[in-house]
């Protein structure tokens, strides 16, 4: 690669991070929560804490939150067993506690090549187990899983289940959507194999939490910073393809941060192949303009890996292409990750050797970002 062509794209991924990163994640703490919860969801018959409002849903629990108007948090206790729906939450301020990290399931079938109800394909962002699309949301010690069994259905040789087509296993857990920001997950699982976690706007801060999938699984355009979280790669069993993407950010070029795993643990299922997984590739989803639907040449993704663990399956280029459609009507048209801001520093363990694809990051450039990104988290 010549050399102009690096400084430029250096400049593109570092320009003005550092600077500006307080103002991108910057997260304000939550109102002061009185004590104890305000909603229980529990079985009938089961033990819970002491609470306003003893519901058997959390829809029911959502519903409490909306007619107290808000005003500070709402503390929502959920109780072990699987708490099987489609949820969707737009209040402010609420704050889910789980009884038990893996017992205490929020979980729901669905995947994009599926019928749903309506009789349509669900399509990638309709399939997400929990939409949030509020402010200050926070979740600890539960699990979020899409259910659809991807591994399975991949097993039966449809190539449409085996390609980045639309309508096949893109299956969402947690997805994080327009009117979303400051959100704080602590100790949370989020699962799924295909498209698992989707934060697409504002500022969000994953700590101590694991997130497992196959396919671009940690996705989208909002801010999210993953603090000494596990990035579990899921076997995928056709083995004509690669395995896996970990990151697909699509971040606009106005903002400064994307996806950021500080101290993290790249791991895998048993039977992954040595040097199968990307860290990641640019997304550049399609947009309509005055002169066409195609793809936002303004979605200039980012992702930063600093100080992580990475297991043998990580590539030795860490960083791919990734299809989308120009202007022209190309739908093959691939973005490059030298196009992208892509960047490490301080990687190591057995996936952290090669010849990389993304810009490596200096021991001051990777201080001043987590420097900035940890002192404006909460």
């Amino acid at each position: 690669m010549p050399d102009c062509t690096y400084e430029f794209d250096r400049r593109t991924m570092l320009g003005g991070l550092a600077a500006g990163l307080g103002a991108a994640l910057l997260m304000t703490p939550a109102r002061a929560a009185g004590p104890g919860f305000d909603a229980t969801v529990a079985r009938p018959g089961a033990t819970r804490p002491h609470a306003r409002h003893h519901v058997a849903t959390l829809d029911a629990a959502f519903a409490a939150a909306r007619r107290e108007g808000g005003g500070r948090p709402f503390r929502i206790w959920v109780g072990r067993g699987d708490h099987v729906g489609q949820l969707s939450l737009d209040i402010p301020d609420v704050h889910l506690i789980g009884e038990h990290r893996t017992a205490t399931r929020l979980t729901f079938e669905a995947a994009s090549g599926e019928i749903a109800p309506d009789g349509k394909h669900w399509g990638t962002f309709r399939t997400a187990v929990l939409t949030v699309r509020a402010p200050g949301f926070r979740a600890h010690n539960l699990t979020i899983e899409n259910s659809f069994d991807g591994i399975a259905e991949m097993r039966k040789h449809d190539p449409r289940l085996l390609s980045d087509d639309p309508n096949g296993p893109q299956a969402v857990a947690l997805m994080l959507a327009d009117g979303s920001d400051h959100v704080v997950l602590d100790g949370v699982d989020i699962v799924s194999n295909q498209d698992t976690f989707f934060p697409d706007a504002g500022r969000t801060l994953v700590r101590n939490s694991r997130i497992s999938g196959s396919y671009d699984f940690i996705f989208g355009a909002g801010t999210a910073l993953f603090s000494s979280c596990e990035i579990h790669s899921r076997l995928r069993p056709d083995p004509a393809q690669v395995t896996g993407y970990i990151a697909a950010p699509s971040t606009l070029r106005e903002t400064p941060a994307g996806l950021v795993f500080d101290r993290c643990r790249l791991t895998r299922d048993a039977g992954v192949p040595d040097r199968s997984v990307y860290l990641g590739r640019p997304w550049r989803p399609s947009k309509q303009f005055a002169d066409g639907h195609y793809g936002n040449p303004d979605a200039v993704g980012m992702a930063a890996y600093l100080d992580c663990w990475m297991d043998a399956h990580i590539a030795p280029a860490g960083w791919t292409e990734m299809w989308y459609t120009d202007k022209a009507g190309n739908s093959r048209h691939m973005l490059q990750p030298e196009e992208a801001r892509f960047g490490e520093f301080g990687s190591h363990g057995p996936g952290a050797r090669g010849k990389r694809r993304g810009v490596m990051l200096t021991g001051r450039e990777a201080a001043a970002l987590r420097a900035t990104l940890h002192h404006t988290a909460p």
